[in-house]
């Protein structure tokens, strides 16, 4: 017998609450002009020095970067080789968490909590990469409409899981994600992708290859295929992410 297809990440029942996102403030130029991440060694590190201010990291983004202390030192600047991006069109959804969205478990809200999200993301038992600079550099970028969450709540009500990241254009930089939950920072994942279809990003960067990315339909993509990828999303600039649909 031939299995039914399975649902598109557009088809998941999700339930919004609260939250909602407002267009981003414009930001002055940014100071720096980073280096060419073609040139990095395979290691991805490009650039050091500089700051975490708003238009820093946005102009990061743009140029295929991102932030990744290491060593006590905040601004130090990315673009690994290969990368893992996600493409909203392709997400697989398992059967097991397809079924776990229809019992309705969770509930999804958008930027209705950003700071716990985040602080979500950085309370890991092994230590984490987001230091206090990171986190207040975050912050701004959230107020100014830069940055997005998305919560994940139990039926409870209770934070079970989310993630955050940077949207510039048709280009979704995801940052981190975290759960409590079983599955729960995967629905959140999916409320992205859903999300991301229905406003125009083209394109999540996901930064570095992991096996639960890979299983969700993650692709493993060279740097050059990512630049170019970035640039046709950049090129698709809108102002904001669509209304909840």
């Amino acid at each position: 017998m031939t299995r039914p297809p399975e649902p598109p990440a557009s088809a998941l029942p999700f339930v919004a609450v609260g939250g909602g996102e407002r267009p981003p403030l414009p930001l002055p130029p940014c100071r720096y002009v980073f280096p060419d991440p073609r040139e990095a060694p395979a290691g991805g590190l490009v650039a050091r020095g500089g700051d975490l201010a708003p238009e820093t990291i946005v102009a990061a983004a743009r140029a295929g970067l991102f932030a990744w202390p290491h060593g006590g030192v905040d601004a130090l600047w990315w673009s690994p080789d290969p990368r893992a991006i996600l493409r909203p069109e392709r997400l697989h959804v398992p059967r097991r968490l397809a079924r776990r969205v229809r019992q309705g478990r969770f509930r999804v809200s958008l930027d209705a909590d950003f700071a716990r999200v985040i602080a979500g993301c950085a309370a890991r038992p092994g230590g984490t990469w987001i230091t206090p600079a990171l986190l207040r550099a975050w912050l701004r970028l959230h107020a100014l409409g830069r940055a997005h969450s998305f919560e994940v709540r139990d039926e409870g009500g209770a934070l079970v899981g989310g993630l955050y990241g940077l949207r510039a254009g048709g280009l979704f930089q995801a940052e981190s994600m975290f759960h409590r939950a079983a599955d729960a920072s995967k629905v959140a994942l999916l409320a992205l992708c859903r999300h991301a279809l229905a406003s125009g990003v083209s394109l999540i960067d996901a930064q570095l290859p992991a096996p639960h990315l890979a299983a969700l339909g993650a692709e493993t993509v060279s740097r050059d295929r990512y630049l170019r990828l970035l640039a046709a999303a950049l090129a698709a600039d809108r102002p904001a992410f669509a209304p909840n649909r």
